[in-house]
């Protein structure tokens, strides 16, 4: 039914997954066998599932995902365990049995066991899923009755006390089940599921390797996937029903390490089926190559949330390396990416390098996704000599109506998003643009079929795909290429879009067919196979780039310029000798000067750029110094020398600006540039207009030396209407030159006039960074303001660090997955640091020596992996500390960092650095700040709001120490300094974003030495023959606990005689008696091993402590408030220690009567009264549900006189009591059987599911 109104049943497909645009779709209507065949694409990404729609087979019928590798190592599984079965059973390293099916063939009748957690390999929003999953339907149901009933036995129980007595088993009853609520409400509270753990069975048939995930929960293997090793299989499976994650492996070591291959995130799918994607039946769905196959190699770690790692992106060239032995792959697309603080050195750039100039890969990447900014371009795109095509961001018209479900079609345009040139050092930054979005297929992991993307991202894998279709035809025709000319190729014959920045689109939009013709036409070219390798200026930059502040017009720039032959080891010397090429030099802009000629062989040249920036107005100049053949001009420039002009504008006294008036249609960029003035600290940017629905992007940028381009920028979405004045505040730096971009956002329809001002302050300090030390005494700041602005300093410091010296480090050889070939073997250092909280609280690790580094790093990778004193991993990270926070609870924990590089040396010289553990505190510590040193010092009248009329004055300030009360040391975690900010400016606006760094460094925090305490009339208390005895004395007694039993009731029966009076020889003679030990608490399912006369022993001994103990004498003691005595110190000391070893022995005589009691099964009338009586005076004294007086006696007590009494609620709630100090197995399993006696199923399915994730056997792999 059309409802009378005309239905357009013709939908845009082809604009879904873009191919018109870039003459694809031309290209392979001439050439339809032209269409990837023969052609290889690396796909590094977060992975690729070759489940997904159109990536089973290529359009000639082979397997389209051919090699399917993950490079992090997030999906490794330590398999160095072997085992044999034993009637047909194995056991796996979760404890559960496994029966292993006949009909699997294995000749040597061993199997190698691993396990693993299914949450490892899930991504995100797979997690997500199945945990909502699992809890609605294992949890929330029984938890929903369990509490139902619960409330309704206490209801009962509170009934039956209102019309009866209430006698002391009542009151035991009501608190066993106010117990059994309490503990199913924490538990509620305290939900959280860590995943299923899966046993890996991992075996050889004789001629490949097997692998069997067991996801039944009966062990029976038969129901579990079998699956051979993808490389020589193709096999794949979903891991479960639930999830469906298509799931390979691969094995490495000898069958050591068994690699589980999934993917971390979409991402890797989209853009695998952008460049190859085949559908059989529905052409229109194709990628853009679909008769190429793909490797997918995940450099995304799914431990990091599918961020990259040094560790991936080597081991995925070392693995194309290798590859390349056996087959040919022909293009690395990579649309993955960060901004690098430097671009001329790196580990990871040398080889992409290599892998390029010596390999032959053509590398195609994602300029990012950073812009409209200049100089957003991010690394790898921009890299050192500048071996891959970087690929812009374009939309189509078609794409805005068939992706964007768009009213109107807009001209085509670079995304305002998309990353402008140039390079931090000048280079071109975008080569060529693609379409950069796309509707196609992702994992089945999603339930879904396809989705819209878009990002540069997938503007690569456009441009990649591409590139093997050109392939694809050379290959056939048989003839050559090497990757500089295909990417001459592209360049040369790219459609130049009018009206559109160079900066964002390079030399234009791809067009595969009139890059072909080109191919076809130049293969032989005498440069075909030579790159040109360009050095300007001092800093041998990738072009020329004038953007800071300069005190001259006129610039000379030396550029060297370098051919360097493909893989030029192996180029024959008679090539070498018999380069030669007559060029000619030219530039369409007056403001530069080159020279008009340049003979080139095999050598480096060196020649002169002038610029003369005199005539220039405000804005942005790019052009290029183009090199042409005399032989051949037809064919493009040679090479090109790029050069970009920033031409500031000055600013006037009142350091501010106004523009007024200003058109904007979809997309337009409008780029502004200022010198900053010196004391300007901030700027404000407030836009309004008289129309409504104006979408903005803003964003401002300053460059500064050798960092990267997000380290001085603001962006910001707004929209901008006439109901409002739209305002944009951000930080600036004074005399350096400042980018504003003000952009109509691309997809916002309709022309919209702006009227905007830009105003500039500054309250400027004379030190950026302020380190200050307790122990320096009160530390002066100057500030200057920029026009008089109100000052009101303020210094809050919200995070406190504890510097982390590693305990172990160690130095070794990788195994083979990690050798560079030929023969580079990759070492690894692996520090461990320890560490302790006491206070709950956010870590965030950092290893400040290579933090902020992954592409410009001299090393090659840095990983940390955070652990519990269970070796369960609770957090990772790597060189951006301020991504990864760890919430920590009370306890020991260990971080395990490693560190790579293929020089041992190297490693070595770092073995000892420190590790900064930074904390969140719980609150905000603020410094008292003051406007003279005199009040500074008395702790006067602070520092309210001043006025500094004269902007050209200096206003000191003083900032005194912290108080110690600031921040008490004994009740917050170790720490050696605090760090925080501090600002200077009054104004609201400015406060938010003018901000410096503040480091307090704390004072040494260890305690005093206490004095030596003296009697009234000045003498010693006592001799030092005195004192050495009760050092010996005290010795011993400790020893008493430590020997084996016989020699410590020696040692015991010795002591007790000399020192009859000495309390603590009891309490360690208890302790060889019977040792306090998790292991002996009580179990539902074995039979108690204590014997009836060593509990009477105790009984005895702890009677005989009780019996020379005045009990109302430590009550009356705990009562006094405030004791005025002079030796009432010593006195408390006496008696704390009476009272201690009173309460231990109470504690212990309750636990032997206890068990006498389950000894003899039911129990006598006497020995309940025992218990009863001892439990009465315990609580005199303690509270045994106030967790901060609950000793470890009191509380093992506890536990055996609410196990005695079968009150299995008390009983968890002191069980659980006991986990939260530290946490053991022993204790876990022991809650889960009470659990099970009180027939809580979902509550025991749940608590087992956790046990292999919290109490692994071993630190999981690096």
């Amino acid at each position: 039914m059309s409802n009378g109104v005309p239905v357009d049943l013709e939908f845009p497909v082809w604009g879904l997954l873009p191919k018109k645009e870039t003459e694809a779709m031309t290209f392979l209507s001439k050439y339809p066998s032209y269409d990837g065949r023969g052609v290889v694409i690396a796909i590094l990404d977060s992975g690729v599932d070759p489940g997904a729609p159109g990536l089973q087979q290529t359009s000639d019928g082979k397997i389209k995902v051919i090699e399917r590798i993950d490079c992090s190592g997030c999906g490794d599984v330590n398999t160095t365990s072997v085992v044999t079965p034993v009637d047909g059973y194995i056991t796996g390293l979760t404890g559960l049995k496994l029966k292993v099916p006949t009909d699997w063939i294995n000749p040597t009748r061993t199997y190698r066991i691993g396990v693993k957690n299914a949450f490892d390999l899930y991504p995100d929003r797979l997690k997500d899923r199945v945990k909502s999953d699992y809890k609605k339907k294992k949890w929330e149901e029984g938890q929903r009755k369990l509490l139902s009933d619960l409330h309704r036995d206490l209801d009962n129980l509170e009934n039956q006390q209102n019309s009866s007595n209430n006698n002391e088993n009542k009151k035991f009853e009501k608190e066993d089940c106010e117990a059994k609520l309490e503990v199913a409400n924490n538990l509620d509270k305290k939900y959280s599921d860590s995943g299923p753990v899966y046993d890996c069975i991992l075996f050889h048939d004789g001629t490949k390797w097997m692998c069997c995930i067991n996801t039944s929960e009966d062990g029976d293997l038969s129901k579990c996937p079998l699956l051979g090793e993808y490389s020589v299989t193709h096999d794949y499976l979903p891991l479960t029903k639930r999830d469906n994650l298509n799931v390979s492996f691969n094995v490495h070591d000898g069958g050591d390490v068994l690699e589980l291959v999934g993917v971390c995130s979409s991402h890797g799918t989209h853009v695998a089926s952008i460049a190859a994607a085949y559908f059989p039946n529905s052409s229109e769905q194709n990628g853009i190559a679909p008769g190429a196959q793909i490797i997918s190699l995940t450099i995304g770690d799914g431990r990091l949330g599918s961020m990259e790692t040094g560790t991936a992106l080597i081991r995925a060239m070392i693995k194309i390396i290798e590859l390349k032995q056996e087959m040919d792959i022909h293009i690395i697309n990579m649309s993955y990416g960060e901004h690098a603080h430097w671009v001329d050195t790196g580990r990871i750039g040398d080889l992409v390098n290599e892998i390029v100039n010596k390999y032959g890969v053509i590398w195609v990447s994602s300029a990012g996704n950073n812009g409209p900014a200049l100089g957003t371009i991010s690394t790898p795109s921009d890299i050192n000599d500048e071996p891959i095509i970087s690929v812009g961001a374009y939309v189509s018209p078609e794409m805005m109506v068939a992706e964007y479900a768009m009213k109107q079609k807009l001209p085509g345009a670079p995304y305002t998003w998309s990353s402008r040139g140039p390079t931090i050092d000048g280079g071109i930054g975008v080569h060529v643009c693609a379409p950069g979005g796309a509707i196609t297929s992702v994992p089945n992991f999603t339930l879904r079929y396809s989705q819209l993307m878009n990002g540069t991202s997938m503007a690569s894998p456009n441009c990649a795909g591409a590139i093997g279709l050109l392939l694809s035809g050379l290959i056939e025709e048989k003839l050559s290429y090497s990757p500089y000319l295909i990417r001459k190729a592209l360049e040369n014959t790219s459609h130049f879009i009018e009206g559109v920045e160079i900066v964002a689109q390079g030399s234009g939009l791809i067009q595969v067919d009139k890059a072909f013709d080109y191919l076809i036409k130049y293969y032989d070219l005498p440069e075909m196979d030579v790159r040109f390798q360009l050095q300007c200026g001092s800093s041998n930059s990738k072009g020329i780039y004038l953007r800071n502040k300069t005190y001259t017009n006129k610039h000379t720039f030396k550029v060297s310029v370098e051919p360097h032959f493909f893989n030029e080891d192996q180029v024959s010397p008679e090539k070498k000798i018999n380069f030669n090429m007559k060029l000619v030099l030219t530039c369409s802009s007056d403001f530069v000067e080159c020279p008009k000629h340049l003979d080139l062989s095999n050598v480096a040249r060196m020649f002169a750029i002038n610029i003369n920036t005199e005539s220039l107005t405000e804005g942005l100049y790019t052009t290029f110094v183009h090199a042409y053949d005399t032989n051949c001009v037809a064919k493009g420039p040679v090479f090109k020398i790029p050069i970009t002009v920033i031409q500031p504008k000055e600013l006037d006294q009142k350091f501010s600006i106004r523009y007024g008036g200003v058109s904007f249609k979809p997309n337009t960029v409008k780029r502004h540039y200022y010198t900053v003035p010196d004391s300007a600290t901030w700027a404000v940017l407030k836009l309004t207009s008289n129309e409504d629905n104006g979408r903005f992007v803003i964003h401002t940028m300053q460059s500064l030396p050798r960092q990267h381009c997000k380290a001085l920028e603001t962006i910001k979405n707004v929209s901008v209407s006439s109901k409002s004045e739209t305002i944009v505040s951000f930080d600036v730096k004074g005399n350096v030159i400042l980018e504003v971009v003000v952009a109509k956002y691309w997809a916002n329809t309709g022309d919209i006039t702006l009227d905007y001002q830009i105003d500039f302050y500054g309250v400027k300090p004379n030190q950026p960074f302020i380190n200050m030390h307790a122990a320096d005494g009160i530390h002066a700041v100057e500030v200057q303001t920029l026009q008089g602005e109100e000052i009101s300093p303020a210094v809050q410091l919200k995070n406190s660090v504890q510097i982390l010296k590693p305990s172990e480090a160690k130095v070794a050889p990788l195994t083979n997955r990690d050798v560079i070939p030929p023969n580079r073997q990759i070492y690894e250092l692996v520090l461990v640091y320890n560490f302790t909280i006491t206070k709950a609280c956010e870590v965030s690790p950092n290893f400040a020596l290579l933090s902020g580094m992954l592409y410009e790093s001299e090393y090659e990778s840095q990983l940390w992996l955070l652990y519990d004193s269970n070796k369960q991993l609770l957090g990772t990270g790597d060189a951006y500390p301020s991504k990864y926070t760890v919430k920590l609870e009370r306890g020991d924990y260990v971080i395990r960092l490693q560190v790579r590089h293929d020089k041992k040396d190297h490693l070595e010289k770092i073995n000892e650095a420190p590790l900064l553990l930074q904390q969140k505190l719980t609150n905000v510590v603020a410094m008292d700040v003051y406007l003279s040193y005199t009040q500074a010092l008395i702790g006067g009248k602070k520092a309210g709001v001043t006025h500094n009329s004269n902007p050209y004055a200096i206003l000191p300030l003083y900032i005194a120490p912290l108080a110690a009360d600031k921040f008490p040391v004994k009740s917050n975690n170790a720490a050696h300094y605090l760090t925080g900010t501090i600002t200077y400016a009054k104004d609201e606006i400015g406060k938010k974003v003018s901000t410096y760094p503040f480091k307090y460094i704390l004072s040494d925090n260890s305690s005093p030495k206490k004095l030596t305490t003296t009697t009234t009339n000045g003498t010693q208390e006592k001799t030092k023959t005195e004192e050495f005895n009760d050092t010996l004395r005290d010795l011993k007694t400790s020893g008493i606990s430590k020997l084996d039993v016989e020699t410590g009731e020696k040692l015991f029966e010795e002591l007790s005689k000399t020192h009859p009076n000495h309390l603590p020889i009891y309490s360690s003679y208890l302790q060889l008696l019977d040792p306090v030990d998790k292991k002996n608490l009580p179990s539902l399912t074995t039979k108690l091993s204590s014997n009836a006369d060593d509990l009477m022993k105790i009984i005895s001994v702890c009677e005989k402590v009780l019996g020379s103990v005045n009990e109302e004498t430590i009550l009356a003691h705990m009562a006094v408030k405030s004791d005025l005595r002079s030796d009432a110190a010593k006195l408390k000391t006496q008696l704390d220690q009476q009272k201690n070893v009173y309460l231990e022995c109470l504690a212990r005589k309750g636990i032997a009567l206890c068990r006498l009691q389950v000894l003899s099964e039911s129990g006598n009338g006497q020995q309940q009264q025992q218990i009863s009586n001892v439990w009465k005076s315990l609580v005199k004294f303690v509270d045994p549900c106030d967790a901060k007086v609950l000793t470890t006696h009191v509380l093992y007590f506890a536990i055996w006189h609410s196990f005695a009494k079968q009150q299995y609620g008390r009983l968890l709630k002191y069980l659980f009591k006991l986990q939260e100090d530290k946490p053991t197995e022993e204790v876990e399993k022991k809650i889960i059987e009470v659990c099970e006696e009180l027939k809580w199923k979902h509550v025991v399915d749940y608590l087992e599911r956790q046990l292999p994730t919290k109490y692994p056997t071993a630190y999981k792999p690096f």
